[in-house]
Order: structure tokens, then sequence, then C-alpha cells
């Protein structure tokens, strides 16, 4: 049989790590051809596996967009393929193919909705590319989806068949685990492992350390994986740390290897309020980790039953504040 998988938008974080696990899956797989169809990811062509390569789908929505409706077609044509696995949320159009859609962006079943004003990347996949991630769902022979409340939301709010719905969690390996260590060599430390779109959500924890600093002496620090000038909004927040000096350090980019290490060494901080099924929760837990992290099905689904994790109001500073405070007393007394 041979199987068309696409996925063009994955280029770095989750999306390529999904990409990644298949990949590695497939090949394997020695009684099927698959052909990978990607953007800028390096993927080796092997026996069984063939990979197609559009870089210039990144350009632009407009390339992205002709490249979904004229170009993904013509491929499944052209390669005569007998089935299609989309990683990328929707479907192929205008194909007569057995097609299984993984989905993963959750914005679309998200809580908390974006205006137009606050932020008008988000509001546009909320409000229109998420009408076609539905259509997708209705007309696949098969969703996968990371997570029971994904899942649970499709069948509530698409009405779709819950037989036709499978929940696959991101593959995690991880080798020599190093467990947490509560005798911290320096100074209690917060880690923060996270990109900076607007939902992960930094402020909030800004905002709790600026609270923290009236009420208590205790020294800390907390790392973000930021380097300070990823967008307007996370500029915004280097500009207050460094104004209102605050014991934040913004590393950028860590290697696997790197951050396994701060698990083991350090209390996560998970203030995010839109997620599938985020691979730092269930890291953390691996390393038996404490956990402070926002109040959502996401979060319960991974860490209900996980006697270190403490859950608090997203949008609430003050929570968050008194949670950090709690766990700098616990780990300093």
């Amino acid at each position: 049989m041979k199987i068309m998988v696409f996925d063009v938008p994955a280029e770095s974080g989750g999306a390529l790590s999904v990409l990644h696990d298949f990949y590695n899956e497939y090949k394997k797989d020695s009684k099927n051809e698959y052909i990978f169809v990607v953007s800028t990811p390096k993927l080796k062509k092997i026996s069984n596996i063939d990979v197609i390569h559009f870089p210039w789908i990144k350009k632009s929505w407009f390339h992205r967009l002709y490249f979904d409706y004229f170009v993904a077609p013509r491929l499944v044509k052209k390669h005569k393929v007998d089935e299609i696995f989309s990683l990328q949320n929707v479907i192929v159009p205008n194909v007569n193919k057995y097609q299984t859609v993984y989905v993963h962006n959750s914005l679309p079943f998200s809580e908390h909705r974006f205006s137009f004003t606050e932020n008008r990347l988000l509001w546009i996949y909320q409000n229109i590319i998420s009408k076609s991630i539905f259509k997708s769902i209705k007309k696949a022979d098969k969703v996968i989806v990371q997570t029971n409340w994904m899942k649970s939301e499709c069948i509530k709010k698409l009405n779709v068949k819950g037989s036709k719905l499978e929940v696959s969690p991101p593959k995690i390996q991880i080798y020599n685990v190093k467990k947490f260590n509560d005798k911290f060599e320096d100074i209690v430390t917060f880690f923060y492992p996270a990109s900076g779109v607007t939902f992960k959500n930094h402020k909030l924890i800004v905002d709790a350390c600026i609270k923290l600093r009236k009420i208590s002496n205790v020294p800390y620090r907390v790392i973000f994986t930021l380097s300070g000038n990823e967008n307007e909004n996370i500029m915004e927040i280097y500009r207050i740390v460094r104004e209102e000096n605050l014991p934040i350090e913004f590393l950028g980019s860590l290697t696997r290897a790197e951050v396994f290490e701060y698990y083991s060494s350090s209390i996560l901080l998970f203030p995010s309020y839109i997620e599938s099924s985020p691979l730092p929760l269930t890291e953390a837990r691996i390393h038996n980790t404490p956990i402070l992290v926002s109040d959502y099905a996401f979060s319960h689904e991974i860490l209900d039953g996980y006697s270190k994790a403490d859950f608090f109001n997203a949008f609430d500073a003050e929570d968050l504040m008194k949670k950090m405070k709690i766990y700098l007393q616990n780990y300093t007394d």
C-alpha cells in the first residue's frame, strides 16, 4: 500500500517532534510505501520512504493555500496513492481517497476566545481556520487526537461518532531519567520551557513575581526559554523584567538534555491556557518534578493523581504568587 503523509506546516517544536515520531515509526514498516510531503524538515529518503520538499509554502498564507487546494490534490493523483495521512489538522480537499487526519491544534476548542483586537492571528485561527479543521474532522475517515478531552470536544461540538476518533498521546522517549532533587544547590528555581506565543502566558509569571517581592524576601529565580526578542509581547515582558529588576532569566532555546536537567533541579511553572497535550507536563511528571500548572482539562488529564501537581487560575497572578510563596517556604525552611 502507498500512503502519502502531509505535514508542510511542521518546522519546529511539538509539530516537528510529531513528524519525526511518525517518520521513525514508519521506517520500521517494510510492508507499506510512504511518501512524506514536507516544507523544510530534513528527512532522509530510505527504501520504503520517499520525501518531497516544498519550502516555498512558508513564504505566505497565499502560498500555503495554493499548495493545499491545488498542489496537494495533484500530488495524490500523480503518485497514485492508496491512502492519505494528514498531520496538519486538515484533510486534502477534492480527492477520493481514504483519509486520516491528526488534529493537534486545540485553539478551535479552547475555552478562551480571542478578540480581533487582542490577537489578530489567533482570532483568525479560532474563527476562520477552525471552520476548515471542523469540516475536515467531519469528512475524514479517521481522526487522531492527543487527549481524551479533545475527543470529547469533537464529539460534543461537531456531533461526530466516537468510533472514528482515536486518542494517541505524543510518544516520549527519555533515557536515564534523573529524578527531581529537592536539595537546591543555589536558590530555589522555577522553570518554564515555552515559546513566546501569547497564550503561553509568561506575563502572569511576571505579575506574580512583582506581587511576591512585596511580601517575601526569600531569594529565588525563574528561567524562561526565551531570548527576549521573539515578538512584541515578549519584548514588552523583557522590558518589564529589566525595569523591575525581577529574578527572571532569559536563557533562549535549550537542548533537550538541558531541559531534562532543569526538570530534575527546579519547579515547573506552566501557566499556558491553550494546549492539546503539552509535553513539559508529561516529561516533568516522569522526572518527579513539582509542577505549578494552570487549571484546565488538558492539565488534569495528564496530572490528576500526581501528588506533586498544584493547579492555579491562569488569569489570577495573586493565585500563582501564593502558590509560589508556599513552594519557597517548603524548600527553604
